[in-house]
């Protein structure tokens, strides 16, 4: 039997490099999504036998310096991002919840609940849970994870994507770092997420504008 390291060395190298990246090939899109669903049912199968697919409520000692923690952070990026929109296209501030309020609250309720968790289970739990065993450096496999998270939005071919799931990346790897809790993590990932589109950064993600 094939050593186990190898084994989950080649299978991140295929689930986490290689799939993102053939989205950018010219192959039928039939195709991207049987292997995109291949890939998220086998990771699926694998936490089931892991016995990580149950809802588990956080530790008690988690929930106050994560709240603190996740505030602070916050208020940091509602400042850099309600700058950054209101000096490059001031016209989008917060124009889909003044002009499209029912398309706001569809975005955020598909966001939190369609994407959040599903990147949560994949790129925190399972990525966790499979390869941490094999990065001593605990900074490194943080940097590894955030690299590679971006990388998974490789397809949307924005570059302002690039940085921003770069960067949440940092910050989702290492609350789950701390707390192992899917569920603090997935909150502070809807928390950011939500707020970008609400600011006015959704057409900027490639996500439906007030136009």
């Amino acid at each position: 039997m094939m050593d186990t390291k190898i084994y989950k060395g080649l299978e991140l190298f295929f689930l986490f490099v290689l799939l993102p990246v053939s989205f950018l090939w010219n192959y039928p899109a039939i195709f991207k999504v049987i292997f995109t669903i291949g890939g998220f049912v086998y990771i699926l199968i694998q936490l089931k036998k892991s016995d990580l697919l149950k809802l588990r409520f956080p530790k008690v000692e988690y929930w106050k310096p994560f709240w603190v923690e996740t505030i602070v952070k916050l208020a940091i990026v509602i400042v850099i991002t309600g700058l950054y929109v209101f000096f490059m296209a001031p016209d989008k501030l917060f124009s889909v919840l003044i002009r499209k309020p029912q398309l706001w609250l569809m975005i955020l309720f598909i966001y939190t609940f369609l994407s959040v968790w599903p990147q949560e289970i994949i790129y925190r739990t399972f990525f966790y849970e499979r390869y941490e065993g094999l990065i001593n450096n605990k900074w490194l496999f943080v940097f590894i994870n955030a690299i590679l998270f971006s990388l998974a939005h490789l397809f949307l071919r924005n570059f302002l994507v690039q940085v921003l799931t770069f960067i949440g990346g940092l910050l989702f790897a290492y609350t789950y770092q701390k707390t192992k809790s899917t569920t603090l993590v997935s909150v502070e990932h809807a928390i950011y997420g939500n707020w970008l589109f609400t600011v006015g950064m959704g057409e900027m993600l490639a996500f439906p504008g007030a136009d």
